[in-house]
């Protein structure tokens, strides 16, 4: 069971875009339909190499007159620093509100109800002050919050569940088989149909062009996905990261983050099928992996 309770990020940061082509001027970058993003509606999107390999991921949620993008507060600069060399003429003002702001998730049993949301990925309420959305990635994830930091804590006192451990967060998440930025993606090196992106709804092939759409694209309509992230259970020591996954003498993969026993590791399919058909384990170093097929997967 997942403990009730909230999570602050520390971890986490805010950019604020706003201006006359903020929304167009997003909407030829990322992955996401920023078209979709309203008051009532937060997305989960990413923004690529010219390449098709990973860079960002952030939620985008409609604060009034802005769109506010929510990422690693560590890679914060570099996110702000990339879309300035794309704005050239474009009318958008982008602006680091990471200390005005406060990034909490909820997380266990009723908390989207908790904040007056419907169980729906990605459902958005501007709230007296802030706002709430529902993970636009699975709604098992629970809701997240964008809170004035001043007032954050009195806010999320007043929803009447504890404050928990961010351990609780990671717990959730890899059971789940959720990554977590460059955490788990390799940036530069990464690709999203590997780490799960459209199934977790941070990718629109409707839209139109972004950065990085034509290896995407390629990827998807040519079946050429041979890896997958996916969630892992072991028992004995905790795989570190980068940790080479082995069938036999084959590479079959490499670990990413792990905690209590759980897991994200991106592995060859080929080689999880065949360990499965040879009832062969497969191993990060000395500890043995067992992957998982999440439901929200289509493999």
């Amino acid at each position: 069971m997942t403990a009730t309770g909230y999570v602050v990020f520390g971890d986490r940061g805010v950019l604020a875009l706003r201006g006359a082509d903020a929304r167009p001027f997003l909407q030829e970058l990322i992955t996401n339909d920023v078209a979709r993003v309203r008051e009532d509606q937060a997305a989960y999107g990413a923004l690529l190499t010219p390449q098709g390999k990973f860079l960002f991921d952030f939620f985008i949620a409609q604060d009034r007159d802005r769109l506010l993008l929510e990422t690693e507060r560590s890679r914060l600069g570099e996110l702000q620093r990339r879309l300035l060399l794309y704005r050239l003429r474009s009318k958008v003002e982008i602006e680091n509100v990471s200390d005005d702001l406060t990034v909490a998730a909820l997380i266990g049993q009723d908390v989207v109800g908790l904040l007056d949301l419907p169980e729906q990925t990605g459902a958005c309420r501007v709230l007296d002050q802030g706002l709430a959305f529902v993970d636009p990635r699975l709604v098992q994830m629970g809701a997240r919050a964008l809170l004035p930091a001043p007032q954050a804590e009195t806010i999320l006192a007043q929803l009447g569940v504890p404050e928990l451990e961010g351990a609780a967060y990671e717990r959730l998440r890899l059971r789940l088989g959720v990554p977590d930025g460059s955490r788990d993606l390799v940036v530069e090196k990464a690709t999203l149909l590997e780490s799960g992106f459209e199934e977790l709804n941070g990718v629109d092939f409707a839209k139109g062009c972004f950065v990085g759409q034509e290896l995407t694209a390629r990827m998807k309509y040519r079946a050429l996905v041979r890896k997958r992230l996916l969630p892992v259970t072991f028992n004995g020591p905790a795989p570190p990261s980068g940790a080479i996954v082995r069938l036999g003498e084959r590479e079959a993969g490499e670990m990413r983050t792990t905690i209590d026993g759980h897991g994200l590791a991106l592995l060859r399919l080929e080689q999880v099928a065949k360990a499965k058909e040879e009832g062969a384990p497969l191993l990060a170093g000395e500890t043995e992996i067992v992957p998982l097929a999440p439901d929200w997967a289509r493999l």
